[in-house]
């Protein structure tokens, strides 16, 4: 795995790319001088949460064939803001889920999921804790 960052304009804005050529902007905060101009490197991280259990949790689903419609994932985080680093406290992720699902299989789904699976969220939930939630919506 490869990334590269590249200074695009301002003082904080960057570029950073995969080795597919994927890009995604990042910038700082504008307390600190950044223009808005991209993800504060905070918010990719719960971007990388949201993106690694969605993908673990609808593969799981698909394993145990339910009928999955569409996911959509809302992530809300606290920070350690009295501390240096300001580490994440709480983040708290929410899955909204759509189609004719088995709560018993989307439990387990999700458990596995944050458990076993999802490889961000064992990183993040070594200094925070992680809640989830789930809505099924038929």
């Amino acid at each position: 795995m490869e990334i590269n960052l590249i200074r695009k304009s301002g003082k904080f804005n960057f570029e950073a790319s995969n080795e597919a050529g994927f890009t995604v902007e990042l910038d700082a905060k504008p307390a600190i001088g950044g223009e808005g101009k991209g993800f504060r490197p905070m918010e990719t991280l719960l971007v990388g949460l949201g993106g690694c259990s969605g993908i673990d949790m609808v593969n799981v689903l698909t394993k145990q064939k339910e009928p999955l419609d569409d996911v959509k994932i809302s992530i809300k985080a606290t920070r350690k803001d009295e501390e240096m680093p300001p580490i994440f406290d709480v983040i708290n992720i929410h899955f909204d889920l759509f189609g004719e699902l088995s709560v018993a299989k989307v439990e387990r789904a999700l458990q596995m999921t944050f458990d076993k699976y999802c490889s961000v969220s064992n990183i993040l939930g070594r200094s925070a804790t992680i809640n989830f939630t789930y809505t099924i919506h038929k």
